[in-house]
Protein backbone atom coordinates (compact mmCIF):
# COMPACT_ATOMS: atom_id res chain seq x y z
CA UNK A 1 0.00 0.00 0.00
CA UNK A 2 1.43 3.29 -1.12
CA UNK A 3 1.25 6.28 1.29
CA UNK A 4 0.80 9.59 0.29
CA UNK A 5 4.59 10.42 0.43
CA UNK A 6 5.34 7.77 -1.84
CA UNK A 7 2.07 8.90 -4.36
CA UNK A 8 3.55 12.63 -4.32
CA UNK A 9 6.96 11.54 -5.20
CA UNK A 10 5.61 9.35 -8.04
CA UNK A 11 3.91 12.03 -9.12
CA UNK A 12 6.69 14.46 -9.02
CA UNK A 13 8.49 12.38 -11.00
CA UNK A 14 6.34 11.54 -13.72
CA UNK A 15 5.98 15.39 -14.17
CA UNK A 16 9.86 15.44 -14.25
CA UNK A 17 10.55 13.14 -16.53
CA UNK A 18 7.69 14.21 -18.64
CA UNK A 19 10.28 15.59 -21.22
CA UNK A 20 13.13 13.73 -20.66
CA UNK A 21 12.24 10.02 -21.88
CA UNK A 22 15.49 9.27 -23.09
CA UNK A 23 17.13 10.06 -19.30
CA UNK A 24 14.90 7.32 -17.82
CA UNK A 25 15.00 4.25 -20.22
CA UNK A 26 18.27 2.63 -21.78
CA UNK A 27 19.04 0.53 -25.09
CA UNK A 28 16.10 -0.22 -27.26
CA UNK A 29 13.77 1.23 -24.26
CA UNK A 30 15.63 4.21 -24.84
CA UNK A 31 15.43 4.20 -28.65
CA UNK A 32 11.41 3.84 -28.60
CA UNK A 33 11.03 6.39 -25.75
CA UNK A 34 13.04 8.73 -28.05
CA UNK A 35 10.57 8.24 -30.76
CA UNK A 36 8.01 8.98 -28.46
CA UNK A 37 9.13 12.03 -27.35
CA UNK A 38 9.27 13.25 -30.90
CA UNK A 39 5.87 11.75 -31.72
CA UNK A 40 4.45 14.05 -28.56
CA UNK A 41 6.19 17.41 -29.65
CA UNK A 42 4.99 17.06 -32.96
CA UNK A 43 1.15 18.06 -32.51
CA UNK A 44 2.63 21.06 -30.32
CA UNK A 45 4.49 22.32 -33.15
CA UNK A 46 1.72 21.81 -35.60
CA UNK A 47 -0.81 24.19 -32.84
CA UNK A 48 2.16 26.58 -32.78
CA UNK A 49 2.12 27.10 -36.37
CA UNK A 50 -1.68 27.24 -37.34
CA UNK A 51 -2.10 29.77 -34.02
CA UNK A 52 0.74 31.69 -35.86
CA UNK A 53 -1.26 31.78 -39.09
CA UNK A 54 -4.34 32.59 -37.77
CA UNK A 55 -2.69 35.84 -36.20
CA UNK A 56 -1.01 36.62 -38.86
CA UNK A 57 -4.09 36.45 -40.86
CA UNK A 58 -6.59 37.89 -38.49
CA UNK A 59 -4.45 40.39 -36.31
CA UNK A 60 -1.29 41.83 -37.88
CA UNK A 61 -2.18 41.91 -41.35
CA UNK A 62 -5.53 43.75 -41.12
CA UNK A 63 -4.06 46.38 -38.95
CA UNK A 64 -0.86 46.70 -41.65
CA UNK A 65 -3.41 47.53 -44.53
CA UNK A 66 -5.13 49.74 -42.13
CA UNK A 67 -2.31 51.67 -41.77
CA UNK A 68 -1.49 51.68 -45.05
CA UNK A 69 -4.40 52.71 -45.93
CA UNK A 70 -4.58 55.80 -43.27
CA UNK A 71 -0.60 56.79 -44.53
CA UNK A 72 -2.02 57.11 -48.59
CA UNK A 73 -4.89 59.75 -47.04
CA UNK A 74 -2.59 61.44 -45.65
CA UNK A 75 0.01 62.15 -47.84
CA UNK A 76 -2.64 62.54 -49.99
CA UNK A 77 -3.76 65.58 -48.69
CA UNK A 78 -3.23 68.86 -51.24
CA UNK A 79 -3.89 72.79 -50.34
CA UNK A 80 -7.91 73.28 -51.10
CA UNK A 81 -9.19 69.85 -49.57
CA UNK A 82 -11.48 69.79 -46.77
CA UNK A 83 -10.37 68.03 -43.75
CA UNK A 84 -11.57 66.67 -40.53
CA UNK A 85 -9.51 65.52 -37.56
CA UNK A 86 -9.44 62.80 -35.13
CA UNK A 87 -10.57 65.82 -32.47
CA UNK A 88 -13.74 66.46 -34.76
CA UNK A 89 -12.26 69.90 -35.90
CA UNK A 90 -13.12 70.62 -39.73
CA UNK A 91 -11.51 73.45 -41.76
CA UNK A 92 -10.07 73.63 -45.04
CA UNK A 93 -6.10 72.94 -45.99
CA UNK A 94 -4.21 76.35 -46.30
CA UNK A 95 -0.91 75.41 -45.91
CA UNK A 96 0.85 71.84 -45.62
CA UNK A 97 4.49 72.29 -43.77
CA UNK A 98 6.97 69.07 -43.41
CA UNK A 99 4.68 67.04 -40.53
CA UNK A 100 2.28 70.02 -39.84
CA UNK A 101 -0.91 71.30 -41.67
CA UNK A 102 -3.28 74.51 -41.21
CA UNK A 103 -6.50 74.40 -41.96
CA UNK A 104 -8.82 77.35 -41.78
CA UNK A 105 -12.31 76.84 -39.79
CA UNK A 106 -15.22 78.56 -38.94
CA UNK A 107 -16.59 81.69 -40.95
CA UNK A 108 -14.33 84.14 -38.94
CA UNK A 109 -11.57 82.07 -40.70
CA UNK A 110 -9.26 80.86 -37.88
CA UNK A 111 -6.73 79.37 -38.52
CA UNK A 112 -5.85 76.76 -36.84
CA UNK A 113 -2.09 74.29 -36.86
CA UNK A 114 -2.52 70.40 -36.86
CA UNK A 115 0.01 67.74 -36.88
CA UNK A 116 -0.33 65.13 -40.23
CA UNK A 117 -1.38 62.07 -37.41
CA UNK A 118 -4.14 63.80 -36.16
CA UNK A 119 -5.99 63.53 -39.92
CA UNK A 120 -8.93 61.40 -39.81
CA UNK A 121 -10.92 62.48 -43.13
CA UNK A 122 -10.29 64.06 -46.54
CA UNK A 123 -12.88 65.39 -48.27
CA UNK A 124 -11.17 66.10 -51.91
CA UNK A 125 -12.71 68.88 -53.99
CA UNK A 126 -15.65 68.14 -56.61
CA UNK A 127 -13.86 68.94 -59.82
CA UNK A 128 -16.53 70.29 -62.53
Amino acid sequence: MFTFYEAVLGAAAKILAWGTPIALATGAEGAAAADAGAASILPLIGYIAVFGVFAYLVIYRPQKKKEKKARELVDSVQVGNRITTHGGVVGKVINIKDDMVTIETSVERTQVEVKKWAIRDVDKPVEA
